[in-house]
């Protein structure tokens, strides 16, 4: 005889609402960054590129991903 998981499994809805957040984030960080498209269009090419990589890149730590993910994982906001 077997026990069926699904059975005891309920589904949370920290993880879809989780989703929606992140990508909210996600949304709301590119339209911060394309508005400041026209400021840094006026820099040379040589600027541009470390900035816009720089920008993509620091989203990771400015926005509190990984605080939303262990949320969504345990109930908690508070990070391991």
């Amino acid at each position: 005889m077997s026990i069926d998981p699904r059975h005891h499994y309920k589904p949370s809805w920290r993880k879809p609402a989780g989703m929606f957040m992140i990508l909210g984030l996600i949304a709301l960080w590119a339209v911060l960054v394309g508005s400041l498209s026209g400021l840094i269009g006026r820099l040379p090419m040589i600027v541009q590129v470390p900035v816009y990589v720089f920008l993509g890149l620091i989203w990771i730590w400015i926005l509190p991903l990984k605080r939303l993910l262990s949320w969504m994982e345990t109930g908690r906001w508070r990070s391991f």
